[in-house]
């Protein structure tokens, strides 16, 4: 049985699954928060689904319901842009986990009728695609066209391919990765860390209170947020420039505008973000390792798949560097799947995904229109 609704998220489906997770537990119901943009063609041969990030949603390209602010990728999602509702139909699903409308920490147990908090099962990137797949099957779309992402966007996209290969067409990888480093694992750890510490997180049980670890999950996302930018671009945007005043304080106030900067990105995060969420969905991107999957060899993940691949990486992104793309390039070579590669230049960080890059749009448009 399942349940289509509008309640103020966007759409919104109940699966009755059940949807086995990689961690052995059995999920059901499901519920899928998602938006779809644009009409599926007659022989079902135009569907994109877009896959986000870590704090990201799926509001891809419509107006955020908490913020207000426009979709998160509109500059490369609406009209005349290389995802186009008028070419394409769009679904992009907010993730196992996450906290708009899909399952997760923050939504209710049909068992006790609570919110789970960290009852809620242990994901994996994995999971998040079987899920997604699942939304597909309720909307009637048999195969992709493609599926596009960046960062945890792209690693789901990869997890696609090597998932469900008979189901892609192609697949847009964008400043990701196949997996995650000790580096990559141990900034995560450090923002669980200041959840965790935050008296006002009580073991995840937070939400009857109504009083969230907002200290904690502010702290998690500044540590977070300097890893998504470049040292030149902080450094051009913000040096050692005071914020307001004409001499240091002398004390911990903001006197620099660096540290005023992270400060607003923290306290804006906890208005649209939830602490336990945070938690689950940085643990299954640091389980994500493609290769392990595959009896530890990457080449393995792509041998059934018949997509096509391109694959972005940014120069100044030191969060997943272009190492990491190459390494993926490598093994699709391997395992014989046609990819194309490029590193493009971009004083941004790895948040140059999100930003106004034009080769980023010149690239992913060639790339659609061929596998079109």
């Amino acid at each position: 049985m399942t349940q289509d609704t509008r309640f103020g998220l966007g759409r919104h489906v109940t699966l009755s699954g059940p949807l086995r997770l990689d961690g052995g537990v059995l999920l059901s119901p499901v519920d899928i928060a998602y938006e779809t943009y644009g009409t599926l063609a007659a022989d079902g041969s135009n569907a994109i689904l877009i896959c986000h990030a870590l704090t990201l949603d799926q509001h891809v390209a419509s107006d955020h319901p908490v913020t207000g602010k426009p979709g998160w990728w509109t500059r490369m999602v609406s009209a005349g842009k290389p995802i186009d509702p008028a070419r394409h139909f769009i679904v992009c699903a907010n993730v196992l986990g996450s906290c708009m409308g899909s399952s997760g920490p923050a939504t209710v147990n049909p068992a006790t009728g609570q919110p789970w908090g960290m009852s809620f099962p242990v994901i994996t990137i994995r999971d998040m695609v079987r899920a997604q797949a699942m939304l597909l099957d309720h909307l009637g779309v048999a195969r992709l066209m493609a599926v596009v992402g960046g960062s945890m966007g792209g690693m789901q996209a990869l997890s696609w391919a090597a998932t469900f290969p008979d189901r892609v067409g192609a697949a847009l990888v964008i400043a990701s990765a196949a997996r995650h480093t000790a580096q990559n694992i141990a900034f995560h750890e450090v923002g669980r860390q200041a959840i965790m510490a935050d008296p006002k997180w009580r073991g995840g049980d937070y939400y009857a209170a109504g009083d969230p670890p907002a200290a904690g999950l502010a702290v998690a996302r500044m540590a977070a947020h300097i890893t998504y930018l470049s040292e030149a671009g902080l450094t051009e945007k913000f040096g050692r420039r005071l914020q307001a005043r004409e001499a240091k304080s002398f004390g911990f106030d903001a006197d620099f505008q660096i540290e005023s900067y992270l400060r607003h990105q923290g306290i804006a995060f906890v208005d649209r973000f939830d602490a336990n969420s945070y938690l689950y969905i940085t643990r299954a991107m640091d389980y994500f390792d493609l290769a392990e999957e595959h009896g530890g060899h990457l080449a393995h993940a792509f041998k059934a798949s018949r997509a096509r691949f391109c694959l972005i990486s940014f120069d100044t992104d030191w969060l997943y560097p272009t190492a990491e793309s190459r390494s993926i390039v490598h093994a699709l070579n391997a395992a014989g799947a046609p990819v194309s590669f490029v590193e493009l230049s971009s004083p941004f960080g790895h948040d140059a995904f999100l930003l106004d890059v034009p080769e980023l749009n010149r690239v992913a448009d060639g790339f659609l229109r061929a596998v079109a």
